[in-house]
């Protein structure tokens, strides 16, 4: 028996008193017009004496009540007798033999519950909850604000850890309130919160939840697979097309998402199964991945060209992938009555590994990969959900994993290596530190030496947006506006980057590196993922510089983009 509900049992008969004297009506009125119209069954977690749950059962409801304390379970099944409310022994986090029931709920009421859990507590509990919600159904919480009472087991709680709590399981706040006391208490209020389950109508959300939070997994592979198909969906929907109650998707566009996901990860070394860190035994990271280690994640995309050398070892990158994915979480991606809900479809034809233009014509030689179409549409509609919650039991994974295998996974390491950058031409950033040091009278162009202000600079993409889409502070640089409209769309030859060398060092180690914590690691956080020869912050601006003029001739040689010798 746990130390708050001691305290419950002994004294039972003053809190049937205090909570008996305000009605249900009264502190649970904001929540009225959000309860189900028709019959629906809910569940009053910590149930006291009763008072909510018999108030929800007089409107109609079929009411499970779960009260822990023995001696307050007792007192309110004698008090409200005959109100058809069924009561359960039973507690968060664990819920057992809730869950042991088969249960679900429409509505699960948790008032004044959540602040008797230890923070560490709280993440198990709410999943338990979560899962006990039918699709569509109603989480409400009320949270005490005040002072903690060791004695009686309250700890503080947040409003904002419910928030990420909802988004990691794919729910969403639908009512966000504050009331007073009831009580009359000054040093209390309480935060009430109203969180959706959604649904589609179709069945797709309970089963993309059931996969990410349910099935059985020996490694990140599941989760990979539905988030390289969240990804498609959302940005390259284009290349998909129906064929009768499925979207067909170029399986070779699945593998290069499937890539792009994982060379950030792989690249900090973080384990993606319980058996080791690093490449192996993980399928798809053969040769032909390890020579594609200095080509950088987001040059996977669609449109790149690569060189023929690099055409080569993408292709069979792509191959080894596909065949993964193909064995693997496709073929272990199941409905309940053991049907897969992925199939792929090979085009049978031997591929040939030309110079690679990552098009449609090229990734639909891989074959196709066969999505249901209720939930190619669900995950259109609801990725913003959907995709907060897989990359959250990602990272629960990973971390589980590290622990096992005795190394370290931080935050610091996830969090950025797991997001996907879609371009965002955003120069704001670099435009105010260069007019910061505009009024030093410092600041030139790093093209043609021209002395900058506010009225003539302006700031150009070294490796232009048209070409390579990146918009990392390294590649913004200051230049006067007129060398900016000559230098245009092009790539800065060879010669001129190197003659302006100390220009552009000169200007990241002023406009960021130098007294400033904030500027410096986004600038060798962005310089390391995007630019793969930058290996650790411990590398210098010249090794920085180094891998553009590398990147800078990749896109000549891949793209046969013109160049532009400058005009100093």
């Amino acid at each position: 028996m746990t130390n708050r509900v001691r305290w419950y049992d002994t004294h039972a008969a003053a809190v049937m008193a205090t909570y008996e004297q305000v009605s249900a009506e009264s502190v649970h009125g904001w929540l009225r017009d959000l309860l189900p119209d028709d019959d629906a069954t809910i569940l009053d977690v910590g149930a006291g004496s009763g008072r909510d749950a018999t108030w929800l059962a007089a409107l109609g409801y079929d009411v499970v009540a779960v009260e822990p304390s023995a001696e307050l379970r007792k007192r309110a099944v004698k008090r409200h007798s005959g109100s058809g409310v069924e009561w359960i022994d039973d507690q968060l986090p664990a819920l057992a033999k809730l869950t042991r029931a088969g249960l679900s709920f429409d509505v699960i009421l948790l008032s004044a519950v959540w602040m008797h859990l230890r923070e560490e507590e709280r993440p198990r509990a709410f999943r338990k909850l979560i899962n006990l919600l039918k699709p569509g159904g109603l989480l409400a919480i009320t949270l005490r604000d005040g002072p903690e009472e060791p004695s009686r087991g309250i700890h503080a709680v947040s409003a904002e850890e419910v928030e990420l709590l909802a988004r990691n399981h794919g729910a969403m706040v639908e009512r966000h309130a504050e009331a007073k006391d009831q009580l009359g208490r000054n040093n209390i209020r309480w935060i009430q919160m109203a969180i959706r389950l959604p649904d589609d109508g179709t069945g797709a959300l309970p089963l993309l939840r059931s996969i990410v939070l349910n099935d059985s997994k020996s490694s990140t592979y599941k989760l990979a697979l539905l988030r390289t198909i969240c990804r498609v969906a959302d940005g390259a929907a284009g290349l998909a097309y129906a064929k009768g109650e499925h979207i067909a998707v170029p399986f070779g566009l699945i593998a290069l998402y499937w890539l792009r996901l994982f060379k950030p990860l792989l690249r900090e070394n973080l384990p993606q199964n319980p058996k080791n860190v690093g490449l192996r035994n993980l399928g798809f990271a053969k040769d032909a991945y390890r020579r594609l280690a200095d080509v950088s994640h987001l040059d996977l995309r669609v449109g790149m060209r690569f060189s023929r050398d690099q055409s080569t070892v993408l292709h069979q990158a792509l191959k080894d992938t596909s065949d993964t994915i193909q064995k693997m979480p496709a073929n272990y991606i199941t409905f309940q009555d053991g049907r897969r809900v992925f199939t792929v479809k090979r085009t049978g034809r031997r591929l040939q590994a030309p110079q690679v233009v990552l098009d449609k014509a090229y990734l639909s030689g891989f074959g196709e990969m066969m999505v249901p179409e209720h939930l190619w549409r669900s995950l259109q509609r609801f990725g913003v959900w959907i995709e907060p919650v897989i990359v959250a039991e990602w990272t629960r994974l990973i971390k589980g994993y590290a622990i096992g295998l005795g190394v370290p996974a931080e935050d610091s390491k996830i969090a950025p290596a797991m997001n996907w950058e879609d371009p965002t031409r955003d120069v704001k950033l670099a435009r105010e530190r260069a007019l910061a040091l505009s009024e030093t009278g410092q600041l030139t162009c790093v093209w043609s030496g021209r002395r900058l202000d506010r009225t003539n600079l302006a700031i150009d993409h070294c490796l232009p947006w048209t070409v390579w889409p990146c918009g990392d502070l390294w590649n913004l640089m200051p230049a006067h506006h007129r060398v900016n409209m000559n230098k245009r769309a092009f790539l800065p030859a060879d010669v001129l980057m190197r003659t302006v060398q100390n220009e552009i060092t000169n200007w990241w180690d002023s406009a960021y590196v130098v007294g400033n914590q904030g500027f410096s690691e986004r600038f060798w956080l962005e310089a390391q993922s995007s630019l793969p020869s930058v290996r650790a912050e411990a590398d210098t601006l010249d090794d920085v510089f180094d891998a553009v003029c590398l990147q800078r001739l990749r896109l000549r040689q891949d793209q046969q983009v013109q160049e532009w010798k400058g005009n100093r």
